[in-house]
């Protein structure tokens, strides 16, 4: 590898190169060498940037987290509209990416790692949990708007929402299932509390 050559953008290169190698790979594969090879560049531009590899890691997980900010406002901005059974469905098929799956895998792979994402998320599986958090916030306004029961537990709703489209989407090497197979399990878990929509 090249040395002495400045690289824009550097971690950014170097967290695009590690999802290529988790989707391709798996969290197994993932190492310092592997990020570097593919990203095309020396091991020092990793350690010039970050403490250690597991530092890199708990960076790119907390990235992707941020990414999801965007994402989470325009759900809880399309409250009132659609019907929520669509919101959820269309919600957890975004959230469960090739990418995310993989950045799971990683999270729930890595002792060390986890132990670095306790400190901003201190409980649960990072990237999870704030999703659960959005899908919280999407069914509070929903709930305002009397679309949801005034009764329903969104703290046990969202949560279980994403349990069970990581159960969906887990396989990262299967075939991912198909928004029919997302909104049956959205309409099941939401069945008893949504108002005035057909699954």
């Amino acid at each position: 590898m090249p040395t002495g050559v400045a690289i824009r953008d550097a971690r950014e290169q170097l967290f695009d190169a590690a999802e290529r190698v988790l989707l391709r790979d798996g969290p197994s594969a993932l190492s310092s060498r592997a990020v570097t090879t593919e990203a095309g560049c020396a091991k020092g531009v990793l350690h010039r940037h970050f403490d250690d590899f597991d530092a890199f890691l708990a960076e790119l997980v907390r990235d992707r987290i941020a990414r999801m900010d965007g994402r989470a406002a325009a759900l809880r901005d399309s409250a009132g509209t659609g019907t929520v059974v669509g919101h959820l469905t269309e919600a957890l098929t975004d959230l469960f990416g090739p990418v995310a799956v993989a950045i799971v895998g990683l999270v729930t792979s890595r002792d060390e790692l986890r132990v670095r994402l306790r400190r901003t998320t201190p409980a649960g599986i990072p990237l999870l949990t704030e999703a659960a958090t959005a899908l919280a916030s999407y069914l509070a306004a929903e709930r305002e708007r009397g679309r949801i029961a005034a009764d329903a537990d969104i703290d046990s709703l969202a949560p279980t929402l994403i349990g069970g489209g990581h159960l969906l989407f887990a396989d990262r090497t299967g075939e991912r299932p198909g928004a029919e197979a997302v909104r049956k399990v959205v309409a099941a878990v939401m069945g008893g509390v949504v108002r005035g929509e057909a699954g």
